[in-house]
């Protein structure tokens, strides 16, 4: 079953730097990632269906932000569709941060399930897009800085991410969202190329990673 955008819907996306992607300096506040693609690509399909579409994601945010903002950036504006991208900043990467953030996959379900449950209740469509991770080394900006990472720090990031993926599908069950299995795309898309093509530093998207993002996204909306 497709989620449904009808004419005169809001839908809005939020989550972290990867919905971000500089909204506030664009003049339409999408930013220049897959919110963008998908809104082009949604407005030359269906110019019968206009949509306003809103961009709320915050570089770093985790599970923890979006809480703190929940209400003012997301519920108070009565969206149709909510699509939510959060959870990579909540991996072991950012043990590498002085602060020492962690939080366990118990944890991160728990508060993403209570992002989630006002907006059940409230009847809106929700599309959760997974957290992913995909096999690039080399330098990734961590801890207010640039950090070189090889192949054990990926492991390790692995083994605390993929137990978070796990939640996002259990939360998609539990609160009748649609999924977008990124994670599970991703590798396979860098089964056939290099990984780099879809992403520089296996967290944020390329332009063709934007697009297969948004190419699964549009999938499941009619």
């Amino acid at each position: 079953m497709s989620t449904t955008v009808r004419a005169g819907s809001t839908v809005m996306f939020t989550g972290d730097s990867i919905t971000d992607c500089q909204r506030l300096e664009s003049e339409d506040g999408l930013g220049f990632g897959y919110p963008l693609r998908i809104a082009g690509e949604w407005g030359l399909r269906h110019p019968d269906r206009p949509v306003t579409w809103l961009n709320t994601g915050v570089g770093g945010n985790k599970v923890m932000d979006l809480a703190a903002r929940w209400q003012t950036d997301v519920l108070d504006a009565r969206p149709d569709v909510v699509s939510i991208l959060v959870g990579v900043n909540d991996m072991g990467w950012h043990t590498l941060d002085p602060k020492g953030y962690v939080i366990s996959a118990d944890e991160f379900e728990a508060a993403y399930g209570r992002l989630l449950a006002p907006l059940a209740r409230a009847g809106t469509q929700l599309i959760l897009i997974e957290p992913f991770l995909l096999p690039i080394h080399g330098v990734v900006e961590a801890g207010g800085g640039s950090v070189l990472i090889g192949e054990a720090e990926r492991t390790e990031w692995r083994v605390d991410l993929d137990p978070k993926i796990q939640a996002v599908r259990r939360l998609a069950r539990r609160y009748g969202a649609r999924l977008i299995a990124a994670d599970g795309m991703f590798a396979e898309l860098a089964a056939t190329t290099e990984p780099e093509h879809w992403s520089a530093d296996g967290v944020h998207p390329t332009p063709a990673g934007h697009a297969a993002l948004a190419a699964a996204w549009l999938r499941l909306v009619a």
